[in-house]
């Protein structure tokens, strides 16, 4: 089934010197490079794989400081593009990601029938028991809002970083724009729905061990609603106004223009009530009523629409065999 696909793994090396070689050696034959990318490592696990394997396939890319899982990641999928690679599988050197999943991710790209694939730990409820507190609270809830920001709402679990791309949609994506550190996944999927991709979940099983985790909750959790609010904006403005227009577009300026002349309307005669004694009129109280519930249903319309309009095809293959041309704006 692979036989027409040049596939590449990128494995993103940050403190995984213990675990990272015994990825490698369990990464199957459809592979037929592998790049792992030492993000300034302080154990030096770039070295590490270097010395202890010989696998033709591998190739160490060494960061002279650290750029972050994104930044590891984009360094990834660049060589493989230059290299003439197909699609890039991405999973990490800790042992999470067990590479024998591998398969799963590619048959929907080999198929033609997806742009991108990604990982979901949440389809099997005994899964979702094994899996640490912090990290199920941390993860249902950024998957929330990433439903708003990429307008994949039929994803979850947006932050899983066992991915595969068909490389041809770096024609479409501006990656130098994609965020480097643990945004990069989200960012990533916002960028895709905006190129119209085609993104599908795979149903895995993570694996959690011993190793200490490097994210907190806390110290991301504002930058997250910064990036998804940009997000939400800028998707929106590029899909109902700047590229076409729907009767979402007149829904999206109409419901909150409503809901905000309601509101206003109806706290100025509230307050005009309480200063003069007088109760307002039934007519007031409609007027205002009238139009808060006519927003209200205006920007459940559009978000319904918004739901409705995920990409259900793939992209890829309208792009193969044209010129290649790295995407630059954005």
């Amino acid at each position: 089934m692979f036989r027409h696909l040049k596939v590449a793994a990128v494995v993103p090396c940050y403190r995984v010197k213990s675990r990272v070689l015994d990825v490698l050696a369990a990464i199957p034959p459809e592979v037929d490079h592998i790049y792992c990318v030492d993000d300034a490592c302080p154990e030096g696990s770039g070295k590490a794989i270097a010395a202890g394997t010989t696998d033709p396939r591998i190739r160490v890319i060494y960061h002279a400081r650290n750029l972050g899982v994104g930044g590891a990641v984009k360094s990834g999928y660049l060589a493989a593009r230059a290299d003439g690679c197909d699609v890039a599988v991405k999973l990490d050197g800790d042992g999470q990601m067990d590479p024998r999943l591998l398969p799963a991710f590619l048959i929907p790209i080999a198929l033609g029938r997806s742009d991108y694939t990604k990982g979901n730990r949440f389809y099997s409820m005994g899964d979702v028991r094994g899996m640490p507190a912090p990290r199920l609270f941390g993860n249902a809830l950024l998957s929330f809002f990433a439903k708003f920001s990429t307008g994949y709402w039929n994803l979850f679990d947006p932050n899983n970083g066992y991915t595969a791309l068909h490389l041809a949609m770096l024609d479409l994506v501006p990656l130098h724009r994609v965020a480097d550190r643990y945004f990069f996944e989200t960012d990533l999927l916002f960028r895709l729905n905006i190129a119209r991709a085609m993104v599908r979940d795979i149903p895995m099983k993570a694996v959690y061990a011993d190793e200490p985790s490097s994210l907190r909750i806390h110290r991301i959790l504002l930058p997250f609603l910064y990036g998804h609010t940009r997000n939400f904006f800028k998707r929106v403005f590029y899909t109902y106004f700047l590229r076409d227009f729907h009767v979402a577009s007149a829904q999206l300026v109409l419901g909150p223009s409503l809901l905000a002349s309601g509101l206003a309307f109806g706290a100025y005669h509230w307050h005009q009530s309480v200063s003069t004694g007088l109760p307002a009129t039934p007519g007031t109280v409609m007027i205002g009523a009238l139009q808060i519930i006519l927003g209200l249903q205006l920007w459940l319309a559009a978000l319904t629409y918004d739901v409705a309009n995920v990409p259900t095809e793939a992209v890829h293959p309208l792009l193969v065999g044209q010129p290649s041309q790295l995407a630059g704006g954005g």
